[in-house]
Order: structure tokens, then sequence, then C-alpha cells
């Protein structure tokens, strides 16, 4: 007698999972207590994405134990955003719900997420309005927000992050983009699928430590601005337009210096400010025009490449 395909998931979450070995069991305990009410059929998605702690040997025993729960592996440390894009590709069902998995976005919040989803409103997003972090961390999120909007040319509110519940027609859309800096936040933005905010209850992080230091979030900053934006190459137009008019006055000024015979080399003071001004000109252009080849080489890389572990079927 054949076996019974099992029904396909009406919910998937997915959490990329780093430096949290010792709290993945009580986040999928917790995820199923939120979830189970609900009458609908979920699974969880944790992406390792190479965990210093060694969470793989736990997260592949809970895909023994529970067959509801899935785990990938991936080769090597992609980063958070890469992680959760290769859960996404693993994902099943028609409503998705991303979150961290440190247990600072709460379970029980998931169901409030899926209840504002609808045919008018596709996004869900997670509304950290009291947030429990340090106060450094705090400052670097608000920076790092505020770097990106300036250099993206648009607002992001500093109290949203991943967690958020999201239709099937926004992960689609998502996965279908070609860009290789798989900035979540930022994908999901420019889908331009209406999208609502849930005040959410933030929770204390109990295990590990965030991943992410200052330098990182700036670094990240800058290469979603060369990935999206073209900010960095009007701005060295400015530059340009802005340099070339100093030239010309600096030219005019040492003109009327020769003719009132205060210069004895002619054409000395010209020629240094010239070959200075349109040197750093040059530089400036040759950098950046560099900066976006290197984006480009890096968008023909493959993608990251992983496992799956999932309890066979009986």
């Amino acid at each position: 007698m054949p076996l019974s395909t099992p029904p396909s998931p009406q919910v998937s979450v997915v959490s990329p999972v780093y430096g949290c070995r010792e709290c993945i069991e009580d986040l999928v305990d917790r995820i199923d207590q939120a979830i189970r009410p609900l009458g609908c059929i979920h699974e969880i998605v944790l992406v390792d994405d190479a965990s210093p702690d060694e969470a793989w040997s736990r997260i592949a025993e809970l895909s023994r134990i529970h067959a509801h729960v899935r785990g990938i592996r991936l080769s090597r440390n992609f980063g958070q955003h890469a992680a959760i894009n290769a859960g996404l590709f693993a994902a099943r069902g028609q409503k998705i719900v991303v979150m961290d998995c440190d247990l600072q976005d709460r379970p029980e919040e998931i169901p409030r997420l899926l209840e504002v989803l609808n045919d008018d409103v596709q996004i869900a997003l997670a509304s950290r309005v009291d947030r429990q972090d340090t106060l450094f961390k705090k400052s670097a999120s608000r920076a790092f927000y505020r770097l990106l909007g300036w250099l993206t040319d648009s607002e992001y509110d500093s109290t949203t992050a991943n967690f958020g519940a999201y239709s099937r027609k926004v992960i689609d859309t998502v996965l279908s983009m070609p860009e290789s800096d798989r900035f979540f936040p930022l994908l999901v933005r420019w889908t331009g699928f209406r999208a609502v905010l849930v005040t959410v209850t933030h929770g204390r992080r109990e295990h590990g430590r965030s991943g992410y230091t200052l330098r990182q979030l700036i670094r990240l900053a800058t290469n979603v601005a060369l990935s999206f934006s073209d900010k960095p190459l009007r701005l060295v137009v400015k530059m340009g337009l802005f340099v070339a008019g100093l030239a010309a006055l600096i030219v005019l000024y040492s003109v009327y210096r020769y003719l009132a015979g205060d210069v004895e080399v002619a054409g000395f003071t010209s020629i240094v400010a010239s070959i200075w001004l349109i040197g750093s000109v040059i530089l400036s252009s040759v950098g950046v025009v560099g900066l976006y080849v290197g984006r480009l080489y890096n968008q023909t890389k493959l993608r990251p490449h992983f496992i799956i572990a999932e309890r066979s079927g009986t």
C-alpha cells in the first residue's frame, strides 16, 4: 500500500541560528504552543549559519524527533540575511513567519501577526516599541537605519527588523529577485505590497549575544547602499560640479593676480590648483566605479550551499 503524502504546512516559521544553541529547544516548544491553538498545520525551518557553538547537532536532533522541524546547515557563515534566504527557499507554507532564534522575537506574538494577513494586507511587521536591548545596541541600530535611509533616500523604522509574517506572494517575489546582497527588510519593502505595523512585546536576550558590531552594521549599510542605490554615483557627480566651479574661480583669481603683476611665475598657481583638484575628482570617481565593479563581481557568485535535515517518512 503506497504511503500517504503528508499535508503541506499552512504556516512556515523560518529562523536563522547563530550562537543560540541553548535556546533552540525552547524556541521550538514556544512556537508549537503559540501556533497549535490556531488549528493549522505548521513547520519550523531552522537555518544553522555555521554557528560557533555547534548548534547543528541540536537542530539535527530536533528534526529527528519532530516531523515538522526541518534543519538547514550552511557550508560556512554567510550572514543572517543569507541564512534567512536559504530558509525561505525551503519554506512550504502559504504564510511565512521570519524571526530571530534568541527569543527576543517572542513566539507568542506570532498569532497576532498571522491574524493581520488577508487579501489586502500581505505583510505584517512586528514593531518593537520598547526594545529590551543595551543602550549601545539600540544606538547602533538607530545609527544603522539612519545611515541606510540617507544612502538609499528612504525612511526606515528602527523598531522593525526581520520579525514579521508574510504571504506566499511576498516571499515568492523576494526569492525571484537576483540581488546577491539579500538584505531581507529592504527586499520586502521593494515588493510594494501593503504592510502594516503590529506592536509587539520585545523579550530579553537570555542566551548568547548579538553577532552584529557597530563596524559590521556600517559595513552592511554600505553594502546595501551600493547594491540598491546610485546615490554614491550622484554624490560624485555633484562633487565634480562643485570642484569644477571651485577650479574656475581659482583660475579667474590666478588670472587677476597675473594681470595685477602679483605672480612672477605665470601659470604656476593655476597649474598646481588644477592638478590637485582634477586629480582628486578622478581618484574619487575611480574609487566609486571600483566599488560598483566589485558589487557586479559579487553578484556572479553562487548562492550559499546547504544541506537539509528532516525526519524521514515512515
